[in-house]
C-alpha cells in the first residue's frame, strides 16, 4: 500500500487549499507531514490574526516555515516559507490502512470519515470546471469589487457626465 499522496492527489489537495482560501476570504495553509507510522497526512489551517481573540475550542498548531511542505498558492508566498505561524487547525486527511485509504480528521482531531476516494472527503466538489469558475469569480471580485454586469441594461444609452449606471452622481 502506498503511504504517500500521489501527484494527482497532491494536485487535488492544492486546489482544495486554493478554493478554501477563496471561499473563506483569507489564507488557508495546507501542510503535508508524516505520522509516526510513516503515512502522509495533510493539515488545513488558517494563520491567527494579531490581537484577535481565539475561540477556546480551537485547536492550534504551528504551520509554515523553511521545513514545511506546503501545497497550494499559499505555498508560493515567501512569508509562509520563511516564518512559522500559529494557526487554527481546520481539519485534515491522513492516509491509513486498507480497506479505506483516507481518513478525514475534524477540527478537534477526531477521525470522522473514511473513504477510498480522496475527493469524497473534501468540503466541496472539485472538478476542474468548479475550480476554474471559482477562481474566475474571485479574480472578477478582486479586479472590480462587487460589481455585477447584470446591473447594466444593454438597451440603456451610455451614461452622461455626472451619472453612473443611470444614477446621478453629486460632485
Amino acid at each position: 500500500m502506498q503511504q504517500t499522496f500521489t501527484p494527482e492527489e497532491l494536485e487535488l489537495l492544492a486546489k482544495t487549499v486554493d478554493a478554501l482560501s477563496a471561499y473563506m476570504g483569507k489564507p488557508v495553509l495546507g501542510e503535508i507531514d508524516q505520522t509516526e507510522e510513516g503515512y502522509e497526512w495533510i493539515a488545513f489551517g488558517t494563520p491567527l490574526e494579531q490581537g484577535k481573540e481565539v475561540d477556546s475550542d480551537a485547536v492550534l498548531m504551528q504551520m509554515g516555515g523553511p521545513a514545511a511542505r506546503l501545497v497550494g498558492a499559499s505555498a508560493l508566498l515567501e512569508d509562509f516559507n520563511r516564518s512559522v505561524y500559529q494557526c487554527e487547525f481546520l481539519w485534515g486527511i491522513q492516509i491509513g490502512e486498507p480497506p479505506l485509504r483516507f481518513t478525514r480528521i475534524d477540527y478537534q482531531g477526531d477521525e470522522v470519515d473514511w473513504s477510498e476516494d480522496l475527493s469524497m472527503l473534501l468540503p466541496f466538489g472539485l472538478d476542474d470546471t468548479d475550480i476554474i469558475a471559482e477562481m474566475e469569480a474571485q479574480d472578477m471580485n478582486d479586479d472590480y469589487g462587487d460589481f455585477d454586469d447584470d446591473d447594466i441594461d444593454e438597451e440603456t444609452p451610455s451614461p452622461e457626465k455626472g451619472t453612473y449606471l443611470g444614477r446621478k452622481v453629486w460632485h
